[in-house]
Order: C-alpha cells, then structure tokens, then sequence
C-alpha cells in the first residue's frame, strides 16, 4: 500500500512543479506558399539562456518530435526552409518556417531542455489554400483597419474615357470609386481616386480603414460598358494581424507597444480587453477612462511617432493575463474598420522579481519609507519617483526634491547592489495620498507602483518647529522616539536635493555636527558648534534597521546674522509623558500644562536673576535693538540702586561693630571694655586669671555673668594700646582703679597684725 501510495504521489508531482512558464502563440494562420514566424518566451535566468531550445510537432500518441533546435539539429521536411535563433537578452527564441504547404497544418509545441518532459508551450498552426486567380492578377496584402492603395494600369487610346474600381461579389461589381468622384455606400469617407497626368497611363485607388468585407477581388475599368471596356484585376487579402505577445511576470510591469499609423494621429487612442463571448471592454483611452481594476497602475503615452503610444501596466496580477487590443476611434472605444493591434498577455507566477508592498500608510506630519526595486544587472541608471494624476492620459509626474512642494521633504537613498532603493517622503499631509510610481530607465519589468494612504494618528518621531539660530552660536536639536523603536538604528542627516547625508555620531569620529543618543530618555540629539551660514536647511531625524528605513521627521533650522549665542531647543515639543534632556544630560521631568517653546542659552547677563528665565528674541531686528535699551537702562538704575544700599548697610554694620562691647562684672559694679582694647587674645584669654579653674572658661559677650578676679588678673608686664574713649568712659575707669586700690590697702592691713 505504501508503495502505491509513493508511486501516484511520484506520478502526480511532475505535473504539479513542471507548470510551464514557457510562453508563445496559442493559435496561428497562414496560406500556402507563406511563411510564418512563432515567437517563444522563456524566464530570465542563467541555466534558461543556455539550455537547448526546439520546436517538435505533437503526433496522435501524444509524443512530440524535434523538428528543429538549438544545438543544430533540422528534419529533413524543414530543410531549407525553417531555423532556430535564440535571443538571450531578450529571454525569446523565434522559429521561423518559410514555403508553407497544407500538410504544415497541425499541432506543435515550443520549449526549453527536453522534447519529452522539458517546459513547453502549444501552438496550433493552420495553412490555408490560396484562391485561384485570373492571370496577370495583382495581389494586395494589408492589416485589419490599415490602408491600401491599388494601382490600375490603361491604354493611351482610352485616357479619356472613364474610369473606376468596382468589389466583385459574386456575378455582380460594386462600384467603391470613380473618376467623377462617385462612391459606394461602404466607401463613402474612406477612398480616393488619384490620376498621375497624362505621361503616366495609370490611376489609382486609396482605401483606408480596411474592414474584413473588403477582402476579395477588385476590378479596374476603363470605359462604361463592360464588353468593350479595358479590365485589370487585384486580389486583396485582408489580414488580421497576429497578437504581439507580451510576458509579464507576476508584481512586475509590462509595456504594450502600439504602432497604428500616420494616418490615426491625431484620433483619440484607446486598450481595451476582451473576454469570451464578450465586447472589448476599454480600460484605459485619451479621453480620460480609466477602469477601476487598473487604476494607479496604468497609463497611457503618446509619442512623438504619429499613431504609435504606449502602455505600461505595473503591479501585475494573476487575472491580468489575457487578450488585449489597441486601437484608435473618435469615442475612444473599439469600432469596425479602425485600425487596431491585438496583443496577449502572459503572467510567469514562478517569477524572481522581488516582491514590494503593495500599499502603504502614514499619519499626518509624519512619513513614509517606499520600497521600489530595480534590476540588479541595471545598477547604474537613473531612478525616479513619480505621482499618478488620474487626467487625460492617467499620466504619472516625476517629483523633484527642488520643487518647493517637495522641498526638504523627498530623498533616495540608493543601496547599490541588491536591487532597491527607497524613496521617504515626510511631513505628510491628506493631499499626498494617492498612488506613486517607482521609475528606472533600465528593464520596464521592474518597474512599482504603490498607494499611500494618510490615516489618523501621531508620528513616532517629535522634533522641534522651525529654529533660528544665531550664527556662530551653537545649535541643539533634540528628537523624542518612542519606546517601539528603541532597538532601531537613530540617526539625524543633512537634507539636500541629492539625497540626505547621514551624519557622525558621537561613537564616530569626531565632528563639528555631532549626534548623541540616549536610549533611557529615548532621545537623539544634534549639536553643531560653531554654527555656519552652510549649516541652514532642513534636518532629518528618523530610525533604521539595516536597509530599512523606519519613520522620518524633518525640522528647518535658519541661521541668523544676529548675536552669538546658543539655541537649545531641548525643551522644545516635549512629550507631556516624557522628560526632557538638557545639555548637560540632566532629566527634567515634565511638568503639567507647559508649552514647549525654544531655549536661547547664551552668555550670562551679570544682572539676570539666578534662576534664569527662557526667553526667545530675534536677533538683529529693530524691535530687538530698540528693546535692547529698554532692557539695559531697566537694569542699570536698580542695579545703582541695590549698590548704594548696600554701601549703606555695610557702614552701619561696621559702625555698630564697634560699639559693641563685651560686660565683665567685677564685683558689684560693671564696666564695658571694648574689644578693642585688647592686641590679641591673651589680653582676654582665661588662663591669664589665677583665680580661676584650670578649665577654660568662655565669657558670654550677652549675658550679665559675675566672675571672681584677682590683683594679678589686671597687673600686666606691657600696657596695651588704648582706644579712645569718652570723658563718662575715663571717669569710671578711674574710678573703678580706686576702688581696686583701696580694696588692696585694706586686706594689707587685716594681714598686718595677723603676721605680727
């Protein structure tokens, strides 16, 4: 059981993984004696360009034998009249079979590797026989809804009779055309008759707009009854011109090439696609019809070759594929006998185009990061980002960073070698959205579209509004990321219509602008000291990873011819949720109901107060100067003020310092003795006292404190300097001796007769 199991899964398997991508005609005709060219498209890859490629014919066994192939292989039946030629640029190979016969008819297919079980693609070929045609009988072989002109050769002797082109049909001729301007029903507004002179014995007949009914045969004749009239025959086949294939693979872009002619100028053009059992519906025309299914994806492009335009189809779908026709009519819209061009469509689904995103979404004041792609053998090429305009022609403008509308607001930023490039557009407003196109000069395959969408919310990114910074001062501009891109990459750049320049961060060399990050307060800074006059423009913050770039914003720094200074503008748009870091790395938490405003840090005023208040002023203004004087007389006058008082105060305290004075007791009465009086502190010291303990003691200077003292405690070896005095301060000195004096004359005496 399992073995049978194993078997149908290994029968299965082939049919699933070998799904052709081999592409070519389903179903082509043609006459005998004709040839015919198939045309067979292949996947672009290495091993695809190398491999054998044949053409064999399916017999009634299903077996398929080469006829033809690459490696030089031909059947005798295809001897000299068929070959091989592979193109590998163009990823084709063509089989062209000339000399056709009726036993060419039957069922063929075109492939890669080989016959029996390599990729292939099935082509149906039927040959027709001839008509049989009188003798001398010209032939004329023109597309459906293009032109053609028959030529009708006469005699001299009948030059001035009559002349005329009739359609035979059946016994009976209809007249189209003749040379008294009279002209069929069907011919009305689409023939004319031309006669060279009379050196020339020819006339001849312009049809235009060929319709499937003018197929047959035409008479010219000179003269009006038949039997003795001149008559010349032409045999017109009207052909309806073989599909243009066109392989497409799946997200990538297509062209469809239309050449209708000269003659359809200046006539609206329209596509238009056509379904079984249905009417071609058009999705695209010169008169402003765009079908949904295909809008933002498709446009329209005439060129300066009259009649022939183009167009491209981007993000190719699975449905796509099918039959298509071009064409041009005064409506727009495909009609009987104007010309067209039929074309089938192929989408490859095993395709190795990159897949890019098909819609992207950004918040207003915010950006977008748009991946487009590009052929990696093509790297050098120019790359282009351009805006759908549902118009006339559903044409597609590029932007250009120079544009004041784009202006700091569009970069590319290229990466070499992997085949993308990424196109940012920030500072978004609701009428960006809308759908874009990613443009390369190179391979038409790879080219993108993409729809962006403006939604509500905030931008993950929060930088300060416009700056003016004085020149020469130093500029600090912070950006605020959220928590959801802390592991990204942060970086801030130099905007330019070239791109913007990424610029060094403080791990990399140093550098006048210099970026520092700081993931605990989720804040990226630049600082660029001194500032120049080169360093005004726009400024871009945003977060990477790798290649991929994340959110942008953009902020416009102007450069003042004012006074130096410099412009910190770390308070600025502060997340209320979120602290703020100053220059020197300090957090400032947020407070409630501030206004972020800009932070002007520059020289200190001496007479500015000590917590320094934030102030924005335009340097170099009149306002600013005339304020400037306002400012210095308000500030001089207290300043003289506060001086004068204080020159006042210190005189006071001085003069009450020396007054004051320290009291010591001595025995009933007191004395003051100034401070002053003494040299140093030995004059006052304690342990000069004998009758005291040997601790020291302090005297309080307030305090009314009552000490004993002894003779010696006055008796000194040097008398010290006294101060001046008051006659009240003399007389209670003296006073205050002759107390001490008679104290000691009167203990002499008590002791006197004690000793005796």
């Amino acid at each position: 059981m399992t073995l049978f199991t194993l078997t149908c899964l290994l029968a299965v398997f082939p049919v699933i993984s070998m799904k052709s991508p081999i592409f070519g005609p389903k179903e082509l005709s043609s006459v005998e004696g004709k040839s015919v060219s198939i045309k067979c498209f292949y996947p672009d890859s290495s091993v695809n360009r190398h491999t054998r490629k044949y053409w064999c014919r399916q017999g009634a066994s299903g077996r398929c034998t080469t006829l033809i192939s690459s490696e030089g292989y031909i059947s005798s039946d295809y001897a000299g009249r068929a070959n091989l030629t592979n193109f590998p640029e163009s990823n084709t190979f063509v089989v062209d079979i000339a000399r056709l016969t009726k036993s060419d008819t039957g069922h063929y297919k075109c492939g890669l590797g080989i016959s029996s079980r390599g990729l292939s693609f099935d082509v149906s070929l039927e040959v027709g026989q001839g008509p049989e045609l009188p003798p001398g009988t010209q032939v004329y072989t023109a597309d459906l809804g293009k032109n053609v002109t028959i030529t009708c050769p006469f005699k001299a002797e009948n030059a001035q009779k009559k002349k005329s082109l009739c359609k035979k049909s059946g016994q009976s001729c209809s007249l189209v055309i003749d040379s008294f301007e009279n002209k069929g029903p069907s011919y009305n507004e689409r023939t004319k008759f031309s006669l060279k002179g009379t050196g020339q014995l020819v006339f001849t007949v312009f049809i235009n707009r060929l319709r499937p009914s003018d197929a047959g045969m035409f008479v010219c004749q000179v003269g009006d009854q038949e039997p003795s009239a001149e008559q010349s025959f032409a045999h017109l086949q009207v052909l309806k011109p073989e599909p243009q294939l066109v392989y497409g693979d799946l997200q990538g872009s297509v062209n469809f090439e239309c050449n209708l002619g000269p003659e359809v100028a200046n006539v609206p053009k329209f596509l238009c696609r056509s379904r079984k059992g249905g009417a071609c519906e058009v999705i695209i025309n010169t008169l402003g019809t765009s079908a949904p299914d295909f809008e933002g994806r498709i446009m329209l492009i005439l060129t300066n070759m009259p009649g022939f335009f183009r167009v491209p189809i981007t993000g190719l779908k699975k449905e796509d594929a099918g039959h298509y026709v071009c064409g041009a009519h005064p409506e727009g819209v495909p009609a009987e006998g104007w010309p067209i061009q039929e074309s089938q469509l192929f989408i490859n689904e095993e395709t190795t185009i990159s897949s890019v995103p098909s819609v992207v979404k950004g918040v207003a004041g915010g950006s977008v990061a748009v991946l487009c792609r590009y052929n990696p053998k093509e790297s050098i090429g120019l790359k282009s980002w351009c805006r759908w305009e549902k118009n006339q022609n559903a044409q597609c403008s590029v932007l250009r960073p120079n544009n004041n509308k784009y202006m700091g607001r569009l970069a590319l930023y290229e990466e070499p070698g992997n085949g993308t490039y990424t196109v940012i557009l920030s500072q978004l407003t609701a009428q960006d959205a809308g759908f874009y196109w990613c443009l390369t000069d190179g391979d038409v395959r790879w080219r993108s579209s993409v729809e962006l969408k403006v939604v509500e919310g905030k931008p993950n990114l929060r930088v300060p509004e416009d700056v003016t910074v004085p020149l020469g001062g130093t500029l600090k501009l912070p950006c605020h990321f959220r928590a959801s891109s802390y592991s990204y990459e942060k970086y801030w750049c130099k905007w330019s219509e070239q791109g913007c320049r990424t610029l060094p961060s403080q791990d990399e060399a140093q550098a006048r602008p210099l970026s520092t990050a700081d993931q605990n307060s989720r804040v990226i800074s630049l600082t660029v000291s001194p500032v120049t006059k080169a360093d005004e423009g726009w400024y871009w913050c945003g977060v990477k990873q790798g290649h991929s770039y994340g959110d942008t914003m953009a902020v416009h720094v102007t450069v003042d011819d004012g006074t130096k200074g410099s412009h910190d503008v770390g308070r600025a748009n502060a997340a209320p949720s979120e602290g703020v870091v100053e220059p020197n790395g300090r957090i400032i938490e947020p407070r409630a109901n501030i206004d972020p405003s800009l932070v002007v840090e520059g020289r200190k005023d001496p007479g500015a107060p000590a917590g320094g208040s934030r102030a924005v002023a335009e340097a170099g203004s009149s306002a600013g100067q005339g304020g400037s004087s306002t400012v210095l007389v308000s500030t001089l006058v207290p300043l003289a003020l506060v001086l004068a008082l204080g020159a006042m105060a210190l005189w006071v305290v001085r003069a009450r310092h020396r007054r004051n004075v320290d009291r010591i007791s001595i025995r009933s009465y007191r004395t003051d003795i100034s401070m002053s009086d003494f040299e140093n502190s030995r004059d006052f010291g304690a342990n000069d006292n004998v009758a005291v303990y040997s601790v020291n003691q302090e005297t309080s200077l307030e305090e009314k404190n009552e000490c004993v003292t002894t003779p010696e405690s006055i008796t000194e070896n040097e008398e010290p300097k006294k101060a001046k005095r008051s006659s009240k301060e003399e007389a209670d000195m003296a006073y205050t001796a002759f107390l001490l004096q008679s104290n000691n004359m009167a203990a002499n005496a008590q002791d006197g007769p004690k000793e005796a």
